[in-house]
């Protein structure tokens, strides 16, 4: 009775350990780059592009339950696939243009809680981006006593994000009616295509891809029905967290729709005009949910970005290097930014555009690794499985064409 009731209690813990690694991923949904872009779509055209953000997030799921499938039928990161299966100059050039897109995030992470800092404390915008990186590394410190301390933490700053755009929906005027309306796809002049192709090619990060399949590697333990009960426990926490960010960023477009569309308001372009906007028509309170709202995700995402690109080097190369350098690699190219006075928002929207550059070196990898048998056993991807891959890779790949060539 005594060893039944202790296999239980193992089981249910494994079980409860494969939940939580959506929601570290789900972070890269709710960066402050999707603060800027939601809350312009919402501003400039009212409700018109809910249908966009309902989109992305379906295809985000799609993909990071890819992503989280290839962890769990190999028990290696996506990364460590690459290494294994393709030859060492793709993988040192897969290595080199993914470090590019973890600077490149951490720019938009740590710009994203510079500002937020500077909105709350007055906190020159320098020192702003110290405090995130300081923070960011407290976090990641958590990591090394395991990943369920540093998942909890993540987990808990994404779900300040959420309540505070759920407090502050409360406080706004949203009107049912238009929001329904939003949800049927429609553009209004070439404006509103460019600014939901940014939604749409921006909508999936690399480095998201990369640390999911590192986090559900761990489970794949067993034989094939333990790792198929384990892919239907990971399913669930996709569907959770995904849910969850696509309800975030839908309230953000909502709430930036009835409070700044059709108003003086309505031509708002950067992050600071946002939070100056929300309090000038609704309150202090307000302005304070969505500058605190900014900081929890810039103060997570940066974490989560130093993650991943331990991730990254680990898999690709099978070298490390000290935390803290890791976090000043990453961390200096954002710190230059803030430094030479950059325009935050500008610098957020470049380091887009970066990130555009490598989604189809994460996407297409995992495409071409779960559609092998030898790769994936039995949790291969069925035929049709492969064509709505294939389909969403395309979407997404040439969206961010079209974003790039747009933007540059």
């Amino acid at each position: 009775m005594l060893l039944k009731e202790a296999a239980t209690r193992a089981a249910r813990r494994r079980r409860l350990a494969l939940l939580g690694p959506a929601f570290v991923a789900a972070i890269a949904y709710v960066d402050p780059g999707n603060f800027a872009t939601n809350t312009a779509a919402g501003a400039r055209y009212g409700y018109l592009l809910l249908w966009v953000i309902v989109a992305a997030n379906v295809m985000a799921m799609f993909v990071q339950s890819l992503s989280a499938k290839l962890g769990l039928a190999t028990g290696a990161s996506l990364p460590e696939n690459c290494r294994r299966h393709y030859r060492r100059p793709v993988v040192v050039g897969l290595w080199l243009q993914a470090e590019l897109v973890a600077m490149a995030t951490d720019l938009a992470e740590v710009v994203g809680g510079a500002i937020a800092l500077n909105l709350i404390l007055g906190l020159p915008l320098l020192a702003g981006g110290l405090v995130t990186g300081a923070v960011a590394f407290v976090l990641l410190a958590l990591q090394s006593r395991g990943d369920r301390r540093f998942v909890g933490a993540v987990t808990t700053l994404f779900a300040v994000v959420l309540i505070a755009f759920l407090l502050l929906a409360v406080r706004v005027p949203i009107d049912p009616g238009s929001a329904a309306a939003g949800l049927v796809p429609g553009f209004v002049g070439p404006g509103s295509l460019v600014l939901a192709t940014g939604i749409l090619g921006a909508t999936v990060m690399p480095h998201a891809i990369y640390l999911h399949s590192a986090l559900t590697s761990g489970a794949a333990q067993g034989g094939t029905q333990h790792r198929r009960a384990a892919l239907r426990w990971q399913r669930a926490d996709i569907l959770t967290a995904m849910s969850l960010a696509g309800l975030a960023n839908a309230i953000m477009l909502l709430v930036a729709a009835a409070v700044f569309a059709g108003s003086g308001l309505g031509g708002i372009t950067t992050l600071e005009g946002a939070d100056a906007g929300f309090g000038a028509a609704v309150g202090g309170s307000a302005e304070l949910l969505f500058a605190l709202a900014l900081l929890a995700s810039g103060f997570a995402a940066s974490s989560v970005g130093t993650y991943a690109g331990q991730v990254v080097m680990q898999g690709f190369l099978r070298r490390s290097i000290p935390l803290f350098a890791r976090r000043a690699l990453t961390l200096a190219p954002a710190l230059l930014v803030l430094a030479l006075g950059a325009e935050p928002s500008g610098a957020l929207v470049i380091s887009q555009v970066v990130l555009s550059f490598g989604i189809p070196f994460a996407l297409v990898p995992l495409l071409l690794l779960t559609r092998r048998r030898d790769v994936m056993g039995d949790l291969v991807n069925r035929p049709s499985t492969t064509v709505w891959a294939t389909l969403v890779t395309v979407v997404i790949v040439g969206l961010n064409i079209v974003l790039i060539a747009t933007l540059l």
